[in-house]
């Protein structure tokens, strides 16, 4: 039976997760500051609401 050794090298991976945290951090800033100000101020919104009637039956009081 040969014999073997397992080696486990940490080195260097804290950086690449830092890495990837400041990058996600730059991609939401990034999404927050040009998608959702597109132009400035405020915006309005036309909603078309159907115009619903009610049979109602007064009750006599």
């Amino acid at each position: 039976m040969a014999d073997r050794e397992t080696i486990i090298d940490n080195r260097g991976s804290g950086v690449g997760i830092i890495a990837g945290i400041v990058l996600v951090a730059v991609l939401v800033i990034g999404f927050f500051v040009f998608f959702n100000n597109n132009g400035g101020g405020s915006r309005t919104v036309d909603v078309d609401v159907p115009a619903v009637t009610v049979d109602v039956k007064p009750d006599g009081q």
